[in-house]
C-alpha cells in the first residue's frame, strides 16, 4: 500500500510551545505536494512505504493577514516530517524553521477525492 493519490483536508497544530493552528487543502500526486489555506500555499515532495512516510515542504505566504497574526508571516519556510498513513488518512509529525527558529508541528490529512 502506498499513499492514495488525492485531494486531502489537512489540519495543522503547533507543538512543544507554538501556538497556532491550520486547516487547509493538500494533494498527494505521485510523491509531490502541493495545497494551501486563506494565507499560505506549500509545495514539496514525499516518499512512502509500509505505512509510513516522509517528506519535505516549503510554504509560501500568499495574503495578508487582517487581525490574525501569523507564525511564518513574511517568511518562506521549510517543513520536513514523518508520519504514518492508511487507505483514507495520514498523519504527521514535523519541524518548521522559522528564521533561526525550530517550530515542532502535528498534522492529520483526510482523504476527500481520490484522483
Amino acid at each position: 500500500m502506498t499513499v492514495t493519490n488525492g485531494l486531502y483536508s489537512i489540519r495543522i497544530e503547533m507543538t512543544d510551545g507554538g501556538h497556532g493552528h491550520a486547516t487547509g487543502i493538500i494533494v498527494l500526486r505521485d510523491g509531490m505536494i502541493a495545497g494551501g489555506d486563506s494565507y499560505f500555499y506549500y509545495t514539496g515532495s514525499y516518499s512512502a512505504g509500509a505505512g509510513k512516510w516522509r517528506g519535505e515542504l516549503t510554504t509560501y505566504q500568499h495574503a495578508k493577514s487582517t487581525g490574525a497574526v501569523l507564525l511564518f508571516g513574511g517568511r518562506e519556510v521549510t517543513c520536513g516530517f514523518t508520519g504514518n498513513y492508511s487507505g483514507d488518512a495520514a498523519d504527521v509529525s514535523g519541524t518548521a524553521l522559522v528564521g533561526k527558529t525550530s517550530v515542532l508541528f502535528q498534522a492529520k490529512l483526510k482523504l476527500q477525492s481520490a484522483m
